[in-house]
């Protein structure tokens, strides 16, 4: 009988080490908010990051990326460049502060924020407004490292602070150095469906310690250090559960084998569909990239294969087999109907061939023979 098993796009996965920190966060009755849990795995990721970065451990990655643009004074009427090609909730934080998001497509190698574009935007909204912009995010789809080197050197040029969103990208290197490292600032997610979970919950990779100290105070509510209630500064409730943490550095013993499950299953994915003209794997632009592939995806050429991508997502839904279309990009969003957009047609184009794939630990070669074989058999 052939197997029918529901195949699910990215499932979480633990260790099993993961009852042990929870457990002791249990016996010690540290249930609240912040507690060891919460600094132990701080400590995990800055030995993960190193370049003597420092992370604060927050209740998600959009509140890494709201308190990353808090840091930056982003205000009312700032432009903040942010990638098209992305989830919300990458531009979402920048209108949190009242700030406008600039939008900019994509280049079509690694499907992030194109360099060239980039500083076209920076140069035109110069000329149309008379102020840089506040911060540029650009973003690691899917995992695949952007060209960071082109895009660190016109923020440096520029003097605009970059703000990496890597919350797909953990794991991920570029030349070797992790992904979120390289700006002022960088995100981390670990969401239910990311490399790792802390069931809920983000991180900001802060650039010193001062900086660390002060995203712990506006992640605490801004509260100054008296014995009252005393705030001088608006603040938030962002902080990281000693629960969840105790979740997080259980998951950090398996990340070595999740990295290495997902790369593997790359692997798969490109050799079951080689013989398959217009099924295309997003792969490595370049050695210099080493993507953690969070979620495997392919392009789809309706000419040559002789259906699309929702044709296949459909018929895969009927055989019990999870798949998403890529990012449908901020540009083209109705809530961002009114922001200035710098576009090229490559984020479009991606957005109507694109489809996600079962990806996660969970994710048996057998599960990837089925999905490959469901998807050929919608090729002519």
């Amino acid at each position: 009988m052939a197997n029918n098993n529901r195949i699910l796009l990215c499932l979480a996965h633990m260790s099993g080490q993961e009852m042990k920190y929870i457990q002791e966060a249990f016996d010690t009755n540290w249930v609240v908010p912040l507690g060891p849990n919460v600094n132990g795995f701080e400590q995990d990721l800055e030995q993960l990051c190193g370049e003597g970065k420092y992370v604060v451990a927050l209740s998600s990655g959009t509140a890494a990326i709201h308190l990353a643009l808090v840091n930056l004074g982003v205000g009312r009427d700032d432009e903040v460049i942010c990638q098209s090609m992305t989830f919300s909730a990458s531009a979402n934080p920048v209108v949190y502060q009242g700030g406008v998001p600039v939008f900019v497509d994509s280049e079509p190698d690694s499907w992030n924020i194109d360099p060239n574009l980039l500083e076209e935007a920076i140069k035109d909204r110069i000329a149309k407004t008379g102020r840089k912009p506040k911060a540029i995010i650009p973003v690691y789809l899917y995992g695949m490292p952007a060209r960071i080197d082109d895009i660190m050197e016109i923020a440096r040029r520029y003097e605009i602070p970059v703000v990496e969103d890597s919350a797909e990208a953990f794991g991920s290197r570029y030349r070797g150095q992790l992904c979120g490292t390289f700006g002022d600032f960088g995100i981390m997610s670990f969401n239910g469906n990311k490399m790792i979970t802390t069931s809920g919950g983000g991180a900001l990779i802060c650039p010193d310690e001062a900086t660390k100290k002060k995203t712990m105070f506006y992640a605490t509510q801004s509260r100054e250090p008296m014995p009252y209630y005393l705030h001088k500064e608006i603040g938030y409730n962002y902080r990281m559960s000693n629960i969840c943490a105790g979740i997080g550095r259980g998951q950090m013993t398996v990340l070595d084998e999740h990295l290495a499950h997902h790369k593997h299953l790359c692997g798969r994915y490109v050799e079951l569909f080689a013989g398959v003209d217009g099924i295309t794997v997003h792969t490595n632009p370049d050695e210099r990239c080493d993507a953690n592939y969070w979620l495997n995806t392919i392009l789809v050429d309706p000419v040559k294969t002789g259906t699309d991508y929702d044709t296949i997502r459909l018929h895969l839904e009927s055989c019990n087999i999870e798949s998403r279309p890529l990012w449908k990009p901020m540009h083209t969003q109705p809530v961002f109907s009114g922001a200035p957009a710098y576009v090229n047609g490559v984020s479009e184009k991606l957005f109507t061939m694109g489809l996600c794939l079962p990806s996660g630990p969970w994710v048996s070669d057998e599960d990837v023979e089925r999905v490959a074989r469901e998807i050929i058999s919608c090729c002519k």
